[in-house]
């Protein structure tokens, strides 16, 4: 312990923003702020299951990856998703046997951003394959690896982003990079109690071999402790290069780093925590802590009313084309594999049982129920379009159940029907699913507690490209409940 630049206490107190401060004005250096957070890592990963690998490179020289020394970040250490955007000569597995030894060929607009902010890339984090569930579950390379939450370690930290959550969480590094289909930032958060934003449609740059019209869904960023954290990466990585993405936004009428400096204005707030289209309700818990947050922003001074579910869009077209999106895209297992030269006969034995069960079912879509799929998102987004024209932020659950099992009812590894697999994942992923289905940004963030002592979140929607809206909101919350934000779990490095 006597060679770490800082105790585990101190180290837990400094958020990005902060520890970048030291860097800056020589008061640690990024060789010290890197072997801390792999002190960290050798601390608590034995329980938490988050780390693939620690580069080694990396540690003998923060600037291995070439990241900008007059970046607002430098020496900022964080860990890569197994999933999604790459960088260049390191491994990308995608938490999956059909990609095991994959090494990225070039590093993603994504990760140049990361670079540029001055952000240490100290190594990778688990993911559940191919990011198709928030269990974060994985079993390759003759290896069972169930990643596991620092609040409770029976409980699943949420995914996909989970490895990455649970790491911020037990305060191994301040922020770390995720990303975000279907709530792999926001979920992960909940689960963790951190916050986790979901940039607006366009906001963030794809991976170069992202093909926007297939996965229009998917967007990427950070999951960290504090909303400025949040926000100063966030304005970091949305630089999207000249040609990048088919729906490029414009800037935010403000920085997002601006934006979370002062309180919002009086903002109008529908708040719902119903069945959104499902078969069953929000645990009751998790409606309550939302309602408290409900009463918080009236206190706040903001206008709130709850929502009726009919008012906000057709529903079973949402979940149809969200359904037809996500399982409809598998169909890419398939070339993966040739690519790969695994034969298609073989695929099964390279995938988890519900992710092989995706690959056949994307086989009974039509190009016809694809053309229907875009239809109805034209559709749904626009009726969201028409409910954030009356509000500037809906305010929901983050998730409608609390904290799972690890390796529990949401695992890929599961022997099931993909059916009740899937309707199950999506009753709990009510109110996240939508955001990436309208391209909607969203936020989740700390709301307390539940009665087994694990973080609920709260999640703010924002109208179309206005993160700055929702962070600036979400700062007012830190600042009137800061005990929501400053929880410690556990399984911590400033624990024995």
């Amino acid at each position: 312990m006597s060679a770490l630049a800082m105790s585990w206490q101190e180290w837990a107190r400094h958020d990005a923003v902060s520890l970048a401060e030291l860097v800056r004005t020589r008061q640690i250096s990024p060789r010290e702020t890197v072997a801390q957070a792999a002190a960290g890592v050798a601390k608590v990963d034995a329980r938490l299951g988050a780390v693939l690998e620690v580069f080694a490179d990396t540690l003998a020289n923060p600037d291995t990856d070439g990241p900008d020394r007059a970046g607002p970040l430098y020496g900022v250490p964080f860990f890569l998703k197994d999933l999604g955007s790459g960088l260049r000569g390191r491994l990308q597995e995608s938490g999956s046997a059909l990609m095991a030894g994959y090494v990225a060929a070039a590093t993603d607009p994504l990760l140049e951003n990361f670079l540029r902010a001055g952000m240490v890339p100290l190594g990778r984090a688990t993911t559940p394959e191919f990011g198709l569930t928030f269990d974060t579950t994985t079993e390759y390379g003759g290896q069972r690896r169930v990643t596991r939450n620092p609040w409770n370690l029976a409980r699943t930290p949420g995914g996909s982003s989970g490895g990455s959550a649970a790491l911020v969480a037990a305060g191994v590094t301040p922020l770390s990079m995720a990303s975000d289909g279907g709530g792999s930032i926001r979920i992960p958060a909940s689960f963790c109690g951190l916050v986790g934003l979901k940039p607006a449609r366009g906001r963030m740059p794809p991976p170069l071999a992202r093909n926007e019209y297939l996965v229009r869904v998917s967007i990427e960023g950070v999951v960290s402790r504090s909303v400025r954290d949040t926000a100063v990466a966030a304005d970091a990585l949305r630089h999207v290069p000249n040609g990048g993405t088919f729906m490029p936004l414009a800037p935010p009428p403000v920085s997002f780093t601006q934006a979370v400096a002062r309180d919002p204005a009086r903002l109008s707030v529908g708040f719902s925590t119903g069945r959104w289209g499902r078969g069953t309700d929000t645990d009751p818990e998790v409606a309550g802590r939302v309602r408290e947050v409900a009463r918080l922003l009236e206190h706040l001074g903001h206008a709130v009313e709850e929502v009726d579910d009919a008012r906000i869009c057709d529903w079973e077209e949402l979940w149809w084309a969200y359904h037809a999106s996500w399982i409809g895209s598998r169909v890419m297992f398939a070339d993966m594999a040739e690519a790969r030269g695994i034969a298609p006969d073989a695929l099964g034995a390279h995938l988890t049982p519900i992710t092989y069960q995706h690959a056949l079912a994307a086989a009974a879509y039509s190009p016809r129920d694809i053309y229907r799929m875009m239809a109805l998102n034209n559709r749904v987004t626009r009726q969201f379009g028409a409910l954030m024209g009356r509000y500037d932020v809906l305010l929901t659950p983050t998730l409608a159940i609390r904290v799972p099992e690890a390796d529990g009812p949401y695992s890929l590894l599961r022997d099931e029907p993909l059916a009740g697999w899937i309707a199950r994942l999506t009753d709990a992923c009510r109110y996240t699913m939508p955001a990436n289905e309208t391209g909607l940004p969203a936020v989740s963030i700390p709301a307390g507690m539940d009665t087994d002592g694990l973080p609920i979140g709260a999640q703010f929607y924002g109208n179309f490209a206005r993160e700055d809206v929702i962070l600036a909101l979400a700062a007012q919350v830190e600042r009137a409940r800061p005990e929501w934000f400053a929880r410690t779990p556990p399984v911590h490095v400033s624990g024995g």
